[in-house]
């Protein structure tokens, strides 16, 4: 990526000496390397729990520009339990309308979320720095409440070395090196990750030859917000596509698509970017350009997240392209497998092994992201006149026939991973919704009081509906809330029987602490749900 400039929106964390710069290594439980919105997830998420974790960054905050702005539902649920997102709610626009374009012609309208009882809308446009600037505010409030979370700015890991028990790191700072060990070190240190190139490890994928050009736009308009894309726009130099999005303070993102065989510094001119900005909105418009950039992806992953105390989540273990905001919120979901189960393990709560599946399921979701973002991308750019005629017939369709707009790929806009098949599933032997699936994350739906997300707080939770929970206060150790609602009473809007009842009468969901489904019954008795837990935290059989 090619940036006009780098400046510091927040400055979060300045730098400031340790005596353990001083001392001997410090051995720390855990140590996070990044301090993006992954690694300040964790880190809170982690803390919270109740365990030590230490985040080192090589800066003082995060910086302006293009990163991420994209938030989708499930990203927003994860910051509501960990204290943070109402704030980026009420910061962030809100949207759930899109629309497709095809030269002149608008194509159809979609609604990510067409049905009411959601606390969170299907997106925000937010930028990173506001994103991770709360997730820092939620950390001193938690620090303020007791909470082990430390930060350092401007510490640099260099260099690293693994042993049996721990991880050495050599760290460099303004004041000179030290180093530190980890017990696990948690490498958030995005795309480039210097802490996979140090250890040597493959980052296999796609690369697409293709570049796009950011332009953030400051300007008072009264477009909707909706995010507008077009396929072949018809403005004057605007590329193969072109996309129009709000984001809070007046501040419009509007991408091109240039192609593969440009000049990228006669791309980034002022003129030259502004030439292309003026046709988009028309003669006279006002705006102040505020941010340029022109970037190319590549979808990528590691083979596996885990290597021994040394685990990648975020940008670092995998990569993907923009279209879609699959990345910053597959990275949060990374970071919401990976606390409750490194949080238990630290505790020798449950096995280590439970970390493989880490890997395993974020793998999982890495491979249905790469696999969505490749063909997004291949809808985008026809690789050949007949797949080039072949989309755009395609188009014409879905403008006045519905069975053709699925077929219709502007970016598929990203939803939380489900689980399927993989190996700390217990049974599912409710015939209920498929959303609520085992494995699947839980769906929100408003009860007489609040909504039920807000219910579950980050442990394992066993929800009953029309029937009595089993009496279990914890499983080897570990607590078990039980939550038990009637639909007479707690379900007003109807919204709770149909997204988990179905055509059941009844229900017993066992809930993990990252809200996906573990196993579900019509009914359950102590030692059924007994089992079943020990397989959702890696000690059943199937595991």
């Amino acid at each position: 990526m090619v940036d006009v400039r780098y400046d510091i929106a927040f400055q979060l964390y300045p730098y400031a000496p340790v005596a353990a710069q001083r001392l001997p290594a410090q051995r720390h439980p855990v140590v996070v390397v990044g301090g993006g919105p992954v690694g300040m997830a964790l880190a809170l998420d982690l803390g919270r729990k109740g365990t030590p974790v230490l985040v080192l960054d090589d800066h003082e905050g995060v910086g302006q520009g293009s990163r991420a702005i994209c938030f989708a539902k499930r990203t927003l649920e994860i910051a509501n339990r960990l204290g943070a997102g109402q704030r980026m709610i009420d910061k962030g626009i809100v949207w759930n309308v899109g629309k497709v374009f095809h030269g002149d012609d608008r194509v159809f309208q979609f609604n990510l979320q067409p049905e009411d009882g959601h606390r969170c809308p299907a997106f925000i446009n937010l930028q990173q720095p506001y994103f991770e600037k709360f997730l820092v505010e939620e950390i001193r409030a938690a620090q303020a409440e007791g909470a082990p979370i430390e930060i350092r700015g401007r510490n640099a890991v260099t260099a690293t070395k693994q042993y049996r028990d721990h991880v050495l790191l050599d760290v460099d700072t303004p004041d000179g090196p030290y180093q530190i060990e980890a017990e696990w070190l948690i490498a958030c240190d995005g795309a480039r990750s210097p802490i996979r190139d140090m250890m040597g490890l493959s980052f296999d994928g796609r690369v697409f030859e293709d570049n796009f050009l950011i332009a953030d736009v400051k300007m008072t308009a009264d477009f909707p917000t909706e995010r507008w894309f077009w396929f072949e726009p018809p403005f004057k130099d605007a590329g193969q596509s072109a996309l129009l999005h709000k984001q809070p303070d007046d501040i419009w993102r509007i991408d091109f698509q240039l192609g593969w065989d440009i000049d990228r510094d006669k791309e980034l001119k002022e003129k030259n970017v502004r030439a292309r900005v003026d046709a988009m909105l028309g003669d006279g418009a006002e705006y102040e350009l505020e941010w340029t950039s022109i970037y190319t992806f590549q979808c990528r992953r590691m083979n596996k997240f885990r290597h021994d105390r040394v685990i990648f989540a975020g940008d670092s273990a995998h990569q993907v392209s923009p279209f879609g905001a699959r990345g910053a919120n597959s990275g949060i979901q990374d970071a919401d497998n990976l606390a409750w189960k490194l949080d238990l393990v630290l505790r020798n709560l449950a096995p280590e092994t439970l970390l493989h599946t880490y890997s395993e399921e974020r793998v999982h979701g890495a491979d249905e992201n790469i696999l969505n973002s490749t063909r997004a991308t291949d809808f985008l750019t026809p690789k050949s006149e007949m797949s080039k005629t072949f989309r755009n017939a395609i188009l014409e369709l879905a403008k006045v026939h519905s069975f053709a707009r699925p077929m219709v790929n502007s970016g598929r806009l990203s939803v939380p991973c489900v689980y399927d098949g993989l190996s700390l599933n217990g049974p599912d032997l409710l015939d209920g919704p498929d959303r609520t699936r085992v494995g699947a994350p839980c769906v929100d739906a408003p009860l007489a009081q609040g909504f039920l997300l807000d219910q579950l707080t980050g442990g394992f939770t066993l929800l009953a509906i029309n029937t009595e929970a089993p009496v279990l206060s914890d499983v080897d150790g570990i607590l078990v809330t039980m939550l038990e609602l009637t639909t007479d009473a707690a379900d007003p809007s109807g919204a709770l029987r149909e997204r988990y009842l179905g055509a059941e009468d009844s229900a017993v969901y066992l809930i993990r602490p990252d809200q996906h489904v573990a196993a579900r019954w019509p009914v359950a008795d102590a030692v059924t749900v007994s089992d079943a837990f020990r397989t959702a935290v890696g000690k059943g059989a199937c595991a």
